[in-house]
C-alpha cells in the first residue's frame, strides 16, 4: 500500500473558512478529481473520489501565534491538495 501525503500549510484565514472553501473546491474539479463531503466536524472535512479515494482536510491553530495551520492527507490526490492550497492566503500576509 503507497504511503499516505501529508500536506501542510497555514493561512490567515479562519478554519472554518478554510473548510468551507475546501468544500467548493473539490466539489467543482473536472469529473476525474471531483470529490463529494463524507464525514465533517469542526475541524475537518473528509472527501471521497474516484475509486472511494480519501481526502481528508483539517484545520487548527498555527503553532506559531497567528492564523490556522491546515493539513491535507491523501492518497492520490496530493497535487489536487497543492491546488487547494494555493489558494489559501498565507499566514503574514496583510
Amino acid at each position: 500500500m503507497p504511503a499516505r501525503t501529508l500536506l501542510e500549510v497555514n493561512t490567515r484565514l479562519a478554519g472554518a473558512e478554510v473548510l468551507s472553501r475546501a468544500k467548493k473546491f473539490f466539489a467543482d474539479r473536472p469529473s476525474l478529481y471531483s470529490t463529494f463531503i463524507d464525514k465533517e466536524g469542526p475541524g475537518f472535512a473528509s472527501f471521497r473520489g474516484q475509486g472511494g479515494e480519501e481526502i481528508v482536510i483539517a484545520v487548527a491553530p498555527s503553532d506559531n501565534g497567528g492564523g490556522t495551520r491546515v493539513t491535507g492527507s491523501s492518497y492520490l490526490f496530493d497535487m489536487q491538495i497543492s491546488r487547494f492550497f494555493a489558494t489559501l492566503e498565507p499566514a503574514g500576509t496583510p
